[in-house]
């Protein structure tokens, strides 16, 4: 691996580390960490230790994180696709930590694919408040939709948007914001090889220009007194420090929220500024460059992890941000370019909300004929599909909405076919007929695996006898939804996602 480092990020290490950098090379010698993170939306840290199966350790700034061993392979085993867990890297999950998110927060991930970041903070509103997973690349986010579903999320909306855009339809909207920036990846060298490759490709210089872009959009998506946490998994300084100083320069009514360097965690580095090609000191405001000490980097020599680097920022509250003029006034222009490469993309308008019962009679009868209690709130049709929004919305009729809420299932000819969003943000206790197997049973690694099950209906979980056999049955392991199956005269129709099963 060391050999295949780029000689220009080696020379440079070398030059702001000193006498760390022959510890932090010879880490690149050493096996990648991996981490899992377990779902609260489905099982309780305490009880999943207890049917875990794998040999974990705590990850000591996550209370739901482990690191596991590579040899257990967690992400064959049943349980991952019962969404118990997620396989994430470990210092990646320390930005969502410091987000400091309660249940009922309006949240905002705006560079959110694949996702993982997202899970993280919807298991903390806990089905409460509101979270918005937003990319500006829509073939990303067609994973952020699936790693949601898994999760069983059933309070996100998932978006394409440029985030000048975005502001368009949630001016000053969200309490939290994310931003786990696109950057040059250097702390994802040993996880994947791929990033040393394209390391001159995503240059410093073009990834911190981004960046800038990315955080001054955020401001007008930040209600007046919230919290941005900016995060990037490089080692840049250009990256890091200086893009928080400069904003720190533009926006007095910003300021660092200090970050205490506990579990091998390291501040900023201030003094790595003074040195940037192209910039010094004078460059910024001595308050600014003294600010970004609060901030905190997380190196793969001093952690069990590949790194990472955060920051908080607080708005003062004081008013609102901005408020001089609208945000169309404010940003015309590169909003208005936003939005002519979302046209270009095919950007998919916003579905109105159905307003009359009778148009949702499927899915009614559905919840009937299937669910022990209907499901109460408030739904939306986006062409025949149905999504459940039990929240408040603002327009968002000038975005790309790749998913406005709970995807519930469709409405075809005569009938409603539950979709497998719908069975995994379900509990077992939701639904009127279940088939409930053991996680090492040959009928779980047959349903994953998409065959038809041969299965009396005397195995089958009712609330009475009387209950029809015949109909939509939620397939479970162990307890955790898993996804339907159709029963039948003893024959259950697999109905588990084709892209989903395991060869």
């Amino acid at each position: 691996m060391i050999k295949q480092l780029p000689e220009q990020f080696l020379k440079r290490m070398k030059h702001l580390l000193g006498t760390d950098f022959a510890i932090f090379l010879a880490s690149y010698d050493a096996n990648r960490i991996y981490g899992l993170r377990t779902n609260t939306l489905k099982i309780s840290k305490a009880s999943f230790l207890k049917l875990s199966p794998f040999q974990l350790s705590p990850i000591p700034w996550v209370e739901e994180g482990f690191y596991y061993d590579e040899a257990d392979r967690p992400g064959k085993h049943p349980y991952y696709h019962a969404g118990l867990y997620y396989m994430q890297e470990p210092s990646a999950m320390a930005p969502v930590e410091l987000l400091r998110i309660q249940p009922g927060d309006r949240v905002l991930d705006l560079c959110a694919a694949p996702g993982g970041k997202s899970t993280q903070i919807a298991a903390k509103l806990q089905h409460q408040g509101l979270l918005v997973s937003n990319d500006n690349q829509a073939e990303r986010q067609k994973v952020v939709v699936r790693n949601l579903a898994m999760f069983g999320v059933r309070n996100a909306i998932v978006t394409v948007a440029e985030p000048l855009a975005l502001a368009q339809s949630f001016p000053h909207y969200f309490n939290k914001i994310l931003i786990d920036a696109p950057c040059s990846g250097e702390g994802m060298f040993r996880k994947d090889d791929s990033m040393i490759a394209s390391w001159d490709t995503h240059s410093v210089a073009k990834c911190s220009t981004m960046q800038e872009d990315i955080l001054a959009a955020a401001i007008h998506l930040l209600a007046p007194g919230g919290r941005i946490v900016y995060s990037t998994c490089t080692f840049s300084p250009e990256e890091n420090e200086a893009t928080i100083a400069q904003f720190l320069d533009g926006h007095p009514e910003f300021q660092v929220e200090r970050i205490a360097p506990q579990y091998g965690w390291s501040s900023g580095r201030s003094d790595w500024i003074d040195g940037i090609p192209g910039s010094s000191e004078e460059s910024f405001k001595p308050e600014s460059i003294k600010a970004v000490d609060g901030t905190i980097r997380l190196w793969p020599h001093l952690i069990q992890g590949e790194g990472h680097y955060i920051a908080v920022l607080i708005h003062n509250g004081s008013g609102e941000i901005d408020s001089s003029t609208s945000i169309v006034e404010q940003v015309a222009a590169p909003i208005a370019m936003a939005n002519k490469k979302a046209k270009q993309r095919k950007a998919t308008p916003m579905p109105s909300v159905s307003k009359v019962k009778d148009e949702l009679a499927s899915w009614y009868d559905f919840m009937k004929h299937n669910l022990k209690q209907p499901i109460e709130g408030r739904f939306i049709c986006y062409g025949s599909h149905v999504f459940w929004t039990n929240w408040d919305l603002p327009d968002m009729s000038r975005i790309n909405v790749a998913r406005p809420g709970w995807f519930v299932g469709s409405m075809k000819k005569n009938r409603f076919e539950p979709s497998h969003a719908l069975a995994m943000g379900l509990y077992k206790d939701d639904a009127l007929r279940v088939f409930d197997f053991a996680v090492d049973s040959l009928e779980i690694s047959r349903y994953l695996r998409g065959e038809t099950l041969i299965l009396d209906d005397r195995l089958m979980i009712k609330p009475s006898p009387d209950t029809p056999s015949k109909g939509y049955c939620l397939i479970t392991v162990g307890g955790f939804p898993i996804g339907w199956g159709k029963w039948l005269d003893g024959i259950l129709k697999n109905e588990y996602p084709a892209g989903w099963r395991v060869t």
